[in-house]
């Protein structure tokens, strides 16, 4: 694990009482030598006025853990179990004009019910990266239960929508997916299991929501599509030259 990244992690499953969002935030106080401001429940320490919270959402064994890992390990080591804790990871993001932004990522299984997600896991979130699988069809379409519980909790802020698992079948690339464009979302395909686009999706979703904390911006939409697209997909021979074609869409909205 990278020396600028640290981990925590608080059980979340059906069979604990439920998340102890205090004695989670207690811990991190005695890591970190730090103290919370009461009055918001100590919530203050995992999202300080200087840091970025990106916070990420989607059904199990989608890969959201593995996208993570992937953007901060050097290493990747195929897992299919599903996530059994909520992870805060601690990550120092170099910004290109020079210093350093603290971003804490925060990742949970997806194995909680819609609407069953503690409300701290929402707090102060300034930018989301919502996953889907695109070899499973019903993740795709829960995105929009995902996207409806995001704007309860965060209306407005820069949500990344990604199709994980291309490097199953890349042509996979070539049908369009639209979720995202309907709802005017960034959107990218990638694979944490070859490191597709990951990294850039990251970066994206963190500059977006350095942005949203500094000065919530009315409309982030084509400036972040901008950052997305500075480089082409890996591996995009196979669909280079070739138009996507309407009826190819996954799309079914009610």
């Amino acid at each position: 694990m990278a020396e600028d990244m640290h981990e925590w992690r608080v059980t979340t499953d059906e069979s604990a009482a439920g998340t102890d969002t205090t004695k989670f935030l207690e811990e991190l106080r005695k890591k970190e030598g730090t103290e919370a401001d009461d009055a918001d429940g100590g919530l203050s320490l995992v999202t300080s006025s200087n840091a970025v919270k990106l916070i990420l959402l989607g059904d199990s064994a989608v890969g959201k853990t593995k996208l993570v890992e992937r953007f901060l390990m050097d290493g990747y080591k195929p897992h299919q179990l599903s996530t059994f804790a909520l992870t805060l990871f601690r990550y120092m993001f170099k910004h290109p004009e020079g210093k350093e932004i603290p971003v804490d990522i925060w990742d949970t299984a997806g194995q909680e019910r819609f609407n069953n997600l503690h409300p701290s896991y929402f707090y102060r979130a300034h930018a989301c990266v919502l996953v889907f699988d695109v070899t499973r069809k019903v993740t795709y379409k829960n995105l929009e239960l995902w996207y409806k519980e995001l704007q309860e909790y965060c209306k407005g802020i820069p949500c990344f929508v990604v199709a994980n698992k291309i490097d199953v079948d890349y042509k996979v690339t070539s049908k369009t997916f639209n979720f995202a464009s309907k709802r005017r979302l960034p959107f990218q395909f990638v694979s944490a299991s070859d490191g597709t686009n990951v990294v850039k999706v990251f970066h994206a979703a963190i500059m977006a929501g350095l942005q949203q904390k500094d000065a919530p911006p009315d409309d982030y939409f084509s400036e972040v599509m901008n950052l997305l697209n500075d480089t082409p997909l890996k591996d995009d021979d196979e669909s280079k030259g070739e138009e996507e074609d309407p009826k190819k869409s996954e799309e079914e909205d009610e």
